[in-house]
């Protein structure tokens, strides 16, 4: 599995695992978690990757992006 795909399948597994608090505190959860953990540069390539049309995204993974703090450079 390349990096790419790597943090697209991390991601995709911390919002499967947070879903079943239900949808209002899963998304922030999922920001949230993303935020705390991953560092800046994986955050980055992260969001650059779910601009593709064929990147899959669990649901509630593609509501939090709007919460992720990315700098751009």
């Amino acid at each position: 599995m390349q990096t790419d795909e790597k943090l697209i399948y991390m991601a995709n597994q911390i919002a499967t695992a947070l879903a079943a608090q239900g949808e209002a505190r899963a998304v922030p959860a999922i920001a949230d978690h993303l935020n705390k953990f991953w560092d800046p540069d994986m955050r980055r390539k992260f969001m650059g990757l779910t601009a593709k049309p064929e990147t899959k995204l669990h649901p509630l993974l593609r509501k939090a992006l709007g919460q992720l703090h990315v700098k751009t450079a």
